[in-house]
């Protein structure tokens, strides 16, 4: 039996996109318990040329939800970046999740072969479709992702590898 597209795409990045939320309120619950404003975390760096944290979360979601319209053909759905709080945040996230499960398996039946361009500046790359999920949006997500984690642990937030990996939860 072979994995499917769906299950590659719209499966990893929903339970990813769900946990990156759970990590996201134990930061607000964090924030709470030591007595700071949690914009504090939304505009923190790992480095100075790094984009902080909101950004972080918003291209998680946009690559996300924009890899699946991609293999789908479809237009994905678009948002703006307006957010300024955890549970704005939060809500983003749980968007791009309702869209992500909306997208049916056999949406993207066959877009394994199927021709994937992606514009970036002044370049556009092109991918065939399981090439383009392999080598472009999934790294894409995880770096995006790994980066917010790791902006939250860098300043203080107690997560560990099982909200990574399980957003907190039991397996």
């Amino acid at each position: 039996m072979k994995i499917s597209m769906h299950a590659m795409s719209v499966d990893l990045f929903a339970n990813t996109l769900g946990n990156l939320s759970s990590i996201l309120e134990k930061s607000a619950a964090s924030a709470a318990q030591r007595k700071f404003d949690p914009a504090v975390l939304l505009a923190a760096r790992l480095a100075p040329d790094m984009l902080p944290l909101t950004r972080q979360v918003q291209i998680a979601s946009d690559i996300a939800k924009n890899a699946v319209a991609r293999l789908a053909a479809q237009d994905p759905p678009r948002f703006e970046d307006t957010e300024t709080t955890i549970e704005q945040l939060r809500a983003r996230l749980a968007r791009a999740i309702d869209y992500l499960r909306s997208v049916p398996a056999t949406a993207l039946e066959g877009s394994e072969t199927r021709d994937i361009k992606v514009p970036a500046g002044e370049r556009t790359f092109e991918f065939k479709g399981l090439d383009f999920l392999q080598r472009w949006a999934i790294p894409s997500v995880f770096f995006h992702v790994v980066t917010a984690y790791d902006i939250l642990r860098h300043n203080g937030v107690e997560l560990g590898k099982s909200e990574f990996l399980r957003g907190g939860r039991d397996p």
